[in-house]
């Protein structure tokens, strides 16, 4: 599918070579013959022992426009070799997805997280975890989707299927028309077409294909069509021509334009160019939202993201377009995103530049509520493969579609498939921010569990490097929400799920205490951080002061079940030494029982016990005069932990 990524026809002259095997090489790459190119660079290339740096990029980029993944990763490789981390980032997208389409993984993910340490962009850094996480888990779980290679597929391209009332129209570069030769020498194939079909409900099949207004058919290329409800607008992808002659700029490329008509009787009627279309960039890919309210398509104009972009314009009842507003970032990447189809608030799209399979992968996002859309996500197999996946289109029903695909086993360069999907299971995501309670500051590698009633286990996942996760668990269920970390105390939540599929419950978050917060540690020993609990004078019941500090005592052996402590009660000297030995002790064993009385098994207190004034821990004995704060100082309960 390399050969649509700049949605452009690029043109090809003949040229006179009495130059060098390299100067022909560059010529043909010059002149967008890939193919012949390839050949050239692969030949001359076995006899120059030290080739620059662009003669490379030129072999491995003819073999990736014509989708030979495996030499186009011999030379990319070559070119790492050469230039390390100082590739761009348009070279480093090229090496990986190579590598993936010969699914060579976990190379491209070692070289992809080296590529993102050096860039050093966060959000990119979160995006490459959410989506890997998100296809890792799309890997454990049976596919919702069976797929059909179709017997109308040929031998050359057959791609971007799209509904046409009960019918299909497809875009073809197969040999029907009245130019035998071939002229497009991208690829060497013959131009595209569009073409309409029966459908069979039965099976999904096509038949009966013929070409699709053909007054509309030229010489050059008609490709992805999207009509309205009624079947009566059409727009489609064409190239740029003037008084018959294509219109190229000073690369001798001819850009894609949009064209907007009226279907009567069959043909078509008043085509009018949409207003936003440029001879210097291509606009192509149109798709029509169900409400006939958007236009999305597909755009390599100025101020995007990448090579090529996604894009909207509002159609107001009148027929007037809003400007094309570009996606952002969240769906467009440095790289390739195409093919939009939009139905039942979802946004469909192709793009190499998001974590994938390789190549082209489906991904989907919401519409939500705010005009803005979630985070796109990969279909997974079998609908992606480790080459081009594109042209995804879906039934309101949402059970059967169409996509296009150029993986191992087709009939052709494209090939046109058809799904079915199965009734998804019904989940919600759960998402928040774990933080230390004590800094307020993210904690990342927390471990975030999910549990139903019966304590089995809905789900886990982990917070990134910014605290936040996101967790996928069933609809209509109370999940008990555990979040975890080593050294760290448990946080525990409860979250009601609703029976709205896809739908996100945020702000679940959690407060997590350091150990080493809730501790003071003191010539080897390790002490619960309580401060003085204070009795009645001549007491021992609990008072509301002593419940303040005791609930620390009962938070941390609640947060770590594995502690035991012992608890030594002490007063200071006033008084009389076998009066204080008792009160003391009493105080120790009220303690414990209130601790216990907290659901603290009393098997993980090992003792309680009282000593008076015989472990003061400054002058203050009998007979020493000393402040009230002095005094204070031996009033203590220490609880010290004697296992963790």
């Amino acid at each position: 599918m390399k050969k649509l990524y700049i949605l452009s026809l690029v043109l090809s002259f003949t040229v006179c070579f009495a130059q060098t095997n390299l100067k022909k090489a560059d010529a043909l790459f010059k002149n967008y013959s890939y193919t012949d190119a390839s050949k050239a660079y692969e030949e001359i290339l076995q006899n120059i022992k030290k080739p620059s740096t662009q003669t490379i990029k030129n072999a491995a980029d003819s073999y990736y426009f014509i989708s030979d993944s495996r030499n186009a990763l011999k030379w990319y490789r070559k070119l790492y070799e050469v230039q390390g981390n100082n590739l761009t980032d348009i070279y480093y997208l090229r090496y990986i997805q190579s590598m993936k389409a010969v699914m060579d993984y976990d190379e491209a993910n070692r070289v992809t997280k080296e590529y993102l340490d050096k860039k050093g962009d966060k959000n990119e850094i979160n995006r490459y975890v959410t989506q890997k996480n998100q296809m890792d888990s799309l890997a454990k779980v049976k596919s919702l989707y069976e797929i059909k290679n179709l017997d109308i597929n040929t031998s050359k391209s057959d791609f971007g299927a799209t509904f046409f009332q009960d019918k299909i129209v497809f875009t073809s570069a197969r040999d029907t028309t009245k130019f035998s030769e071939k002229l497009y020498t991208w690829n060497n194939q013959p131009f595209l077409n569009l073409y309409v079909s029966e459908r069979n409900q039965a099976d999904g099949s096509l038949f009966n294909e013929t070409v699709f207004l053909p007054n509309v058919m030229t010489k050059y290329h008609e490709a992805t069509a999207t009509f309205d409800t009624s079947g009566r607008t059409i727009y489609y992808s064409t190239n740029i021509v003037k008084k018959n002659k294509l219109v190229i700029d000073e690369t001798k490329t001819n850009n894609f334009q949009i064209i907007k008509g009226a279907i009567v009787d069959n043909k078509l009627e008043n085509p009018q160019k949409v207003f936003f279309n440029s001879d210097e960039y291509s606009v192509g890919h149109p798709s029509l939202s169900e409400d006939g309210q958007w236009l999305f398509f597909a755009s390599d104009m100025p101020g995007g993201y990448g090579e090529t972009d996604l894009y909207y314009v509002k159609i107001a009842a009148d027929g007037t377009m809003s400007s094309p507003v570009n996606l952002g970032p969240k769906i467009n990447t440095i790289g390739n995103d195409l093919f939009p189809f939009f139905s039942n608030g979802v946004l469909y799209f192709s793009s190499d530049g998001h974590y994938g399979w390789g190549d082209l992968d489906v991904y989907e996002s919401k519409f939500l509520s705010d005009g803005s859309f979630s985070d796109p996500k990969n279909l997974g197999a079998p609908i992606n493969s480790n080459k081009d996946d594109f042209a995804f289109i879906i039934d309101k029903t949402a059970r059967f579609g169409y996509l296009s695909s150029n993986r191992e086993g087709g009939k052709g360069d494209d090939d046109i498939y058809s799904f079915t999907k199965g009734i998804p299971v019904c989940n919600q995501t759960i998402s928040g921010i774990a933080v230390d309670r004590k800094t307020k500051l993210p904690l990342a590698d927390v471990t975030i569990m999910g549990y139903n009633s019966f304590n089995d286990i809905l789900g886990e996942t982990k917070t990134n490097f910014e605290g936040k996760y996101a967790l996928t668990v069933p609809c209509s269920k109370t999940v008990k929400m555990i979040a975890a970390k080593p050294n760290y105390a448990s946080d525990e939540k409860t979250a009601e799920t609703t029976k709205e599929n896809g739908g996100e419950i945020p702000d679940v978050n959690f407060e997590l205490s350091n150990y080493d917060d809730l501790v003071v540690k003191k010539k080897g020993v390790e002490k619960v951080d309580v401060k003085p609990i204070y009795f009645d004078y001549d007491k021992y019941d609990i008072t509301p002061l002593a419940i303040e500090e005791l609930s620390k005592v009962v938070f941390i052996m609640q947060k770590f079940p594995n502690i035991r402590i012992k608890i030594e009660s002490h007063t200071d000297s006033r008084g009389k030494d076998s009066y204080n030995l008792k009160l003391s002790d009493n105080r120790a064993k009220s303690t414990r029982d209130y601790i216990i009385s907290q659901n603290i098994d009393a098997s993980r207190i090992e003792s309680a016990i009282g000593y008076g004034e015989s472990r003061l821990i400054n002058k203050c004995k009998n007979g020493v005069k000393c402040t009230e704060e002095e005094h204070l100082l031996n009033r203590r309960s220490d609880f010290i932990i004697i296992q963790k």
